[in-house]
C-alpha cells in the first residue's frame, strides 16, 4: 500500500515538474503578448510603462483626471490634463498598433520556421525601437502633468495613490 502511495505521489510531482509558468501560451494569438496586454496597447493604456515617474512624485493624466475632484482641480487644470491625456493617447494607440504588429511579424517567423539570425535581429530591434518610443510617449506626459499641479495637489495624490509610506518623494521638486 505504501508503495502504491508513493508512486501515485512520485508520478503526480512528475507532471507537476514537466509543466512551466508558460503552459497555456501556446493558444495565444500572439505568444508573447497576452489578451490584457494586446487590449491594452490598442487602448493606450500605460502597462507599467511609466512606473519611473509615477512613483517619484509625476502623476499621470489619467490618474489625475480620475482624482481630479479629491485634488481640486480647477476648470483649468481638468482642461490642460484632459488634452495631455487625449494628446498621449493619440500617441500611444498607434505604437501599440506598431508593437503589437511587429510582435506578430516575429512570432509568424517561429511559426514557420522562416527566422534567421539576420531577421531575428531586424524584428527584436524594430520592436525594441517601438517599445522605447511608447514608453516615451507616456513618461513625457507625466513630466507635463506634473507642472500643471502645485505642491499641495502632488502630495495629496501621493497620498491618495498610497505613495507616502517611505523616502520623501518631493526631494527633486521644484517649488511654484
Amino acid at each position: 500500500m505504501k508503495f502504491i502511495a508513493a508512486t501515485v505521489i512520485f508520478l503526480a510531482s512528475a507532471s507537476l515538474w514537466a509543466q512551466t509558468p508558460y503552459a497555456g501560451m501556446q493558444l495565444r494569438q500572439i505568444k508573447a503578448l497576452s489578451d490584457q496586454e494586446i487590449a491594452d496597447l490598442r487602448a493606450g493604456r500605460g502597462m507599467g510603462l511609466a512606473l519611473a515617474a509615477e512613483i517619484n512624485g509625476y502623476p499621470g493624466p489619467s490618474h489625475v483626471l480620475e482624482l481630479g475632484d479629491r485634488l481640486g482641480l480647477t476648470s483649468e487644470q481638468r482642461g490642460k490634463v484632459q488634452e495631455m491625456f487625449a494628446a498621449m493617447k493619440s500617441e500611444a494607440i498607434p505604437l501599440g498598433t506598431r508593437l503589437i504588429n511587429k510582435e506578430a511579424e516575429l512570432d509568424q517567423q517561429f511559426a514557420s520556421g522562416s527566422v534567421t539570425p539576420e531577421s531575428l535581429r531586424a524584428a527584436t530591434a524594430a520592436i525594441s525601437v517601438i517599445q522605447g518610443e511608447l514608453r516615451d510617449a507616456h513618461l513625457k506626459y507625466h513630466l507635463l502633468t506634473r507642472a500643471v499641479l502645485d505642491k499641495a495637489q502632488l502630495d495629496k495624490y501621493a497620498a491618495l495613490r498610497g505613495y507616502t509610506g517611505g523616502a520623501s518623494m518631493h526631494r527633486h521638486q521644484h517649488e511654484k
